[in-house]
């Protein structure tokens, strides 16, 4: 009986009506590729402590993204010498020339410009500048990091705040003129107007710029107007590139958040280290301030512990108005 019905059902196949069947219900699902994570380019500001450098340096360091280091001119010959020499076996590693750095003036934000115009040298193929100082120590690895730029690709992170309305006690930087020298700002001071049809912004000296942020703080002429002025006011690595960022085409795309998030001293996270924890629970950052081998052993295995885990989810919008202490600089 089963024969008699399988030769029935073979004498009437037919392979037309068969591959019509397949071809309706089985087509194979179109393979998608995923596009490719951004690229970083990033530059680090180092004068002391190699150890901690070369840490973050392992961590950060991919083979396809761009480092440029940048060695304060003070830093002792010995330390000057280490940096450099480890950094040989790394082809896409880069030294800036030295500038003495002092952070009351604008050779801390001559360093950045000259940094992102010399990156920008090197190479097009990098989608985003970091700056990061020698102590700093990222909260999440590189492909997480990666991914979450890749999914805000054209945003910039840095904190800002209206100088007037926000922070009043530190109008004196911008209405006085001020002169850097060599290790010092002079004290011979006096009073000046402030950019007129300009509104000055505060914030912080870390931050995250796209690629074409960085062409336009470098190549075009509507920043100079900027750094004339903020070349003669104190602690302008607070304001230079907000004011610059909120008063051009480029405020639709800051985002209040540098990304960073501050430990203050040892001795305070010796003794609270649940405070820090709790905000690094509550908050997607992506890098951490002031690491080093005095940070409480609770939050260094918090870090470790979480590093590949995707980031958190958080209110953005929330950030806007931000005043956090550890941002009041």
């Amino acid at each position: 009986m089963h024969e008699t019905n399988c030769l029935h059902l073979a004498d009437n196949f037919n392979p037309l009506i068969m591959h019509t069947y397949f071809t309706q219900t089985q087509s194979q699902p179109v393979a998608v590729t995923p596009p490719p994570l951004i690229r970083i380019a990033y530059f680090i500001m180092v004068h002391h402590e190699p150890e901690v450098f070369k840490k973050l340096f392992y961590q950060i360091h991919t083979r396809d993204q761009f480092y440029l280091i940048h060695i304060d001119r003070k830093a002792k010959s010995e330390f000057t010498e280490e940096i450099q020499q480890f950094l040989i076996q790394f082809p896409n590693a880069y030294v800036l020339q030295s500038m003495n750095i002092n952070p009351g003036g604008f050779s801390m934000i001559q360093a950045e410009l000259d940094a992102m115009e010399y990156l920008l040298n090197v190479s097009s193929e990098w989608d985003f500048f970091i700056n990061l100082s020698g102590d700093d120590y990222p909260l999440k690895n590189q492909n997480i990091i990666r991914q979450f730029l890749s999914d805000n690709t054209n945003k910039n992170f840095i904190f800002y705040y209206d100088q007037k309305f926000y922070r009043p006690d530190t109008l004196q930087r911008i209405q006085n003129h001020f002169t850097e020298l060599a290790y010092k700002i002079s004290s011979l001071i006096y009073k000046r107007e402030f950019m007129k049809g300009i509104t000055p912004y505060i914030g912080g000296k870390w931050f995250i710029f796209t690629r074409d942020t960085c062409a336009f703080m470098c190549r075009n002429d509507k920043v100079v107007k900027f750094k004339n002025f903020y070349l003669h006011t104190f602690l302008p690595g607070d304001s230079f590139f907000q004011t610059v960022l909120m008063n051009t085409t480029f405020h639709d795309i800051a985002v209040n958040d540098d990304k960073r998030m501050l430990i203050k001293s040892s001795k305070v996270t010796k003794q609270n280290p649940e405070i820090y924890i709790n905000k690094l629970k509550q908050g997607n950052h992506l890098f951490i301030r002031k690491l080093n081998h005095q940070t409480d052993t609770l939050i260094l295995r918090y870090i470790e512990e979480n590093y590949n885990l995707p980031l958190s989810q958080t209110d953005q919008i929330g950030n806007e108005l931000k005043t956090d202490e550890n941002q009041k600089n």
